[in-house]
């Protein structure tokens, strides 16, 4: 269970970066601006990436070249392992997250120790790309499957994982699929449960000058790629039935400390004794 409280001294924020370069210094600076330490996780970027992050303050790991997203995480979270983090936050280095959610992400595990704190885009959904908001929604009712319990946004980038978690060994799957099966293996393995803070994205829109590159999410490749593993995953797993059924008796936990009062139930990880 992560050690409490959390706080920004004790929080790492882990940034995978693939040619970033048009918004990583704003990324960087907006997360040391809520936790004292950045790590920056170059995928083979072959733009100026690595050079505006190693004129920053935070710790820069390189990989020679692309290895994908999910072995970015897992570099991001040895290093932050190594150096004795309770909790990682991650964001993408596109710019889309805002790192003035943090706060409310460490506020969140502070009251649901043994969860996985998940940004979950709810806030002005409408402006994201209906491409992105249909594979969001195929893959929450797939990945709840495996996890055993419902949840929103299963797609999002912005997460905060619990030392726990990081500690997870041999967590299958590459690229964009490696988190989603981290919330499985961690549901599986862990009892950990999975809650939702509501946070705006920015994407690139008309009535918008802000500037994002273009998005390294492959609607149809990765939305498949990620379907067929979880897939797997469920049938293997079998009891189709009763995780269907306990599916059905725990509805997504959302915590908003602006909006909701008091915190949502069930405050425990599905699957605890208080969870039932």
């Amino acid at each position: 269970m992560t050690a409490l409280p959390l706080h920004r001294g004790n929080v790492a924020v882990v940034v995978p970066a693939l040619n970033e370069a048009l918004r990583i210094a704003e990324v960087v600076s907006g997360a040391l601006t809520h936790c004292d330490h950045v790590i920056v996780v170059d995928d083979g970027s072959d733009d100026a990436t690595p050079d505006i992050v190693a004129a920053l303050p935070v710790t820069l790991l390189r990989h020679a070249s692309r290895m994908g997203k999910g072995a970015a995480l897992r570099a991001g979270f040895a290093e932050a392992r190594r150096r004795g983090f309770a909790a990682v936050v991650t964001m993408d280095g596109d710019g889309q997250h805002r790192a003035s959610d943090i706060p409310r992400l460490i506020e969140a595990a502070n009251h649901h120790p043994n969860c996985i704190v998940n940004g979950a885009r709810l806030r002005k959904r409408s402006t994201q790309p209906w491409y992105r908001r249909l594979g969001n929604d195929f893959g929450d009712w797939g990945i709840a499957w495996g996890c055993g319990y419902r949840l929103v946004d299963s797609q999002s980038g912005q997460r905060l994982y619990p030392a726990n978690v990081l500690a997870l060994q041999d967590v299958p799957g590459e690229g964009f699929v490696f988190e989603a099966q981290i919330l499985i293996s961690a549901a599986r393995q862990l009892g950990c449960g999975v809650v939702s803070v509501p946070v705006e994205t920015r994407y690139h829109s008309v009535d918008s000058d802000e500037q994002f590159r273009k998005s390294h999410f492959r609607l149809f490749h990765d939305l498949y790629q990620i379907t067929s593993h979880v897939v797997g995953q469920v049938l293997a797993h079998g009891h189709l039935i009763d995780v269907y059924r306990r599916k059905r008796r725990h509805p997504p936990v959302i915590f908003d400390s602006g909006a909701l009062a008091p915190d949502p139930e069930p405050a425990a990880a599905p699957g605890s004794p208080q969870a039932g």
